[in-house]
């Protein structure tokens, strides 16, 4: 039986346990926009950059200002779509607005205190199985930092934001993937 998650984890940040080693997941940091017992969980990926702007792959009226916006890898499920959001610090935290439309987002970039973000797909979890990996301590849950704004949102991040946790936390982001190869 799956013990109760005391807190509705919409706006905490996910952290990959080392163990998760597979694909997108491996090191990575998940802002979850979402949360409910009901419904499950949606989040984005931070620290994947693609490598491309979305200029390179939309055209159009509707996306002129957005050109220049670096585009990352959100999660496994529709990685064909590009979605928008925009980060802003609010004193110690991060509101983070994800699903904007582009016109918002284009209204945005540019904007005091502003990280509009763009992301290719996104990481879903169905009932229960984000509070089920949580127990089987897959993730590590902790606060979105308006720190994170300043931060580069690339595979460093997950040592970085891991090696804040704690002093436990700080040795198994400088651990190296295989331990025991050295």
């Amino acid at each position: 039986m799956l013990s109760e998650v005391p807190e509705d984890l919409g706006g905490k940040l996910l952290l990959a346990d080392p163990s998760l080693r597979e694909g997108l997941f491996h090191r990575s940091v998940i802002f979850l926009a979402e949360h409910s017992a009901e419904d499950g969980a949606f989040g984005i990926v931070l620290n994947r950059p693609s490598g491309k702007k979305v200029g390179e792959l939309l055209k159009g009226g509707e996306f002129r200002g957005l050109e220049d916006v670096p585009v990352h890898l959100g999660g496994p499920v529709s990685e064909e779509n590009l979605m928008f959001g925009a980060m802003r610090k609010n004193g110690e935290s991060l509101d983070f607005r994800s699903r904007i439309s582009a016109q918002e987002a284009s209204k945005m970039v540019g904007e005091e205190g502003v990280k509009v973000v763009a992301y290719a797909g996104y990481a879903g979890w169905s009932k229960d199985q984000l509070e089920e990996e949580i127990e089987n301590q897959a993730w590590f849950v902790t606060a979105a930092s308006g720190e994170l704004m300043r931060k580069r949102h690339d595979i460093a991040l997950w040592k970085s934001v891991m090696s804040e946790l704690s002093p436990l936390h700080r040795i198994l982001a400088e651990a190296p993937d295989e331990i025991l190869a050295n």
